[in-house]
């Protein structure tokens, strides 16, 4: 990479401290050269184009160089804001680098592109700490072929674009696509069943079951209707509620809105999780935590223990976070991945913009979250960026770890989903509601994005959605929108 830029930026780092503790020599093309990676990786800098936003550094600066040539002079002036990085003996570390990189980059609206820099980032770490190999590294997060199969299901179901989704609302044809959405996802399901069949059937000591994934992908309808299938094959199951090893709320700093990151792994006690999970599989009794949610504190325990016949169960955001699971044989283990994926393209395509899968996934979780956690829709937006910051952390970058992944995501979810969020007793927060935010541009960002994809989406009636011929009451959107025929624990 070769910069030419008028601008100058003033910079008096010397030094960068390499993750050895070596000193070596600042140099910025490396931080410019990892941001045009970023970018190209994700399809190039028009992807991450946001009018009102960011429109002024597309102006300023045309191609996707010159933009990474800004974004790192950006990053560059908030290292040197920093009066130790000035001191030859007290340099920027590698990881302090990257934080600011991450800063420019979402500071400048610049989503995608973080994202896709923040998971190839937690990746390579977990590369070098071994829990990944070279196989199971997935760079950016980008999966293609997964991608490549949910577009090709939709587009052989004519419903790869908005104008082509909402022409089989108002054709009176959506009940076919659910059906067979569901009918795709249930087939996944029993080769989820299969496969772990298969492992106890081949010999393999399979002890542990993880359903794992983002949050709002559909896990818990998941986990139900999967060990449903496997408990008429004769399993036994020991489900381990993983919310009683949550830290205090004390221990859970706040930020100046009073909200808590509980999105991490480390809001959970993973050394006591780590030693029950290693003596509930040695056969032993544990006394496990009892989180009273109303006090913010562990309320008491619970004597349990896995019989020999049974199968520990857990539905869990970080079931891939190698500390978890330290000291556990792989072997013993089946990871399922469950993800919302559903690539619909803007409009009728003509734009090769794709909407965003983890914007219907915030949907859903918003509604969660008001029926079940009496959580406001403008909250959930305002809490979003914990959300993907855990998630770029400790669970995309280690998909690569599943024993197999299922795709909960379906076309049909913007449609079922609308008419929950618009018309006169829509959730949707009005744009008014984020002037008392003004620095969260994530949240700003995301509104902007959401709020016209759902007027032009042709939405069905809550009286439609209501209705368990159309939408089975075992679906896994039922999760969310409510009047479903499983019982959900984490909605109770």
């Amino acid at each position: 990479m070769r910069y030419s830029s008028p601008v100058a930026v003033e910079n008096r780092i010397v030094k960068v401290q390499k993750r050895n503790r070596a000193l070596v020599r600042f140099d910025e093309s490396r931080i410019g050269d990892a941001i045009l990676g970023a970018l190209q990786s994700i399809g190039g800098a028009r992807y991450d184009f946001l009018p009102g936003i960011n429109e002024a550094v597309f102006q300023a600066h045309g191609s996707d160089t010159q933009i990474a040539r800004f974004l790192s002079d950006t990053a560059v002036v908030c290292l040197n804001a920093n009066p130790y990085h000035l001191i030859s003996n007290f340099p920027p570390t590698i990881e302090t680098i990257q934080d600011a990189v991450l800063h420019a980059l979402r500071s400048h609206g610049f989503q995608k592109t973080a994202d896709a820099y923040a998971t190839h980032r937690w990746g390579r770490h977990w590369l070098r700490e071994g829990a990944l190999n070279e196989t199971q590294f997935l760079g950016n997060g980008q999966t293609h072929a997964s991608e490549r199969a949910a577009a090709d299901w939709n587009r052989s179901h004519n419903c790869h674009t908005v104008a082509g989704l909402n022409s089989i609302v108002r054709s009176g044809r959506i009940s076919h696509l659910i059906e067979a959405s569901i009918a795709r996802y249930e087939a996944e399901l029993d080769a989820a069943a299969d496969n772990v069949l298969a492992r106890l059937n081949g010999g393999q000591p399979l002890r542990l079951l993880w359903i794992t994934g983002p949050t709002s992908s559909g896990k818990t309808t998941t986990t139900v209707k999967l060990t449903q299938r496997l408990a008429r094959h004769g399993l036994r199951f020991l489900m381990l509620n993983l919310d009683d090893y949550f830290w205090p709320l004390v221990e859970h700093p706040t930020d100046w809105i009073n909200d808590r990151n509980y999105e991490t792994p480390e809001a959970l006690d993973i050394q006591l999780l780590n030693e029950h999970l290693r003596a509930l599989l040695a056969g032993q009794t544990i006394e496990k935590p009892v989180y009273n949610f109303i006090e913010g504190r562990r309320g008491g325990s619970k004597s349990i223990r896995l019989e020999p016949d049974q199968i520990l169960l857990l539905d869990c955001l970080h079931g891939l976070y190698p500390p978890m699971t330290e000291g556990i044989d792989a072997s013993a283990q089946f990871r399922l991945f469950v993800e919302a994926r559903n690539l619909l393209m803007e409009g009728d395509g003509t734009t090769h913009q794709f909407t965003r899968f983890n914007d219907v996934r915030l949907l859903r979780r918003m509604l969660r979250d008001l029926h079940h956690r009496n959580h406001s829709p403008l909250r959930t937006l305002l809490h979003w960026h914990y959300v993907r910051s855990g998630e770029l952390f400790s669970i995309l970058p280690l998909r690569g770890l599943a024993d197999q992944v299922i795709n909960a995501g379906f076309p049909f979810d913007l449609p079922l989903l609308q008419p929950f969020f618009t018309g006169p007793d829509g959730i949707w927060p009005a744009a008014a509601e984020l002037d008392l935010f003004p620095g969260f541009l994530d949240a700003r960002i995301r509104h902007q994005r959401l709020e016209p994809l759902l007027a032009g989406i042709a939405g069905l009636t809550r009286q439609q959605v209501a209705d368990t011929t159309l939408l089975p009451g075992d679906a896994v959107l039922r999760e969310f929108v409510g009047g479903g025929s499983l019982s959900i624990p984490h909605n109770k």
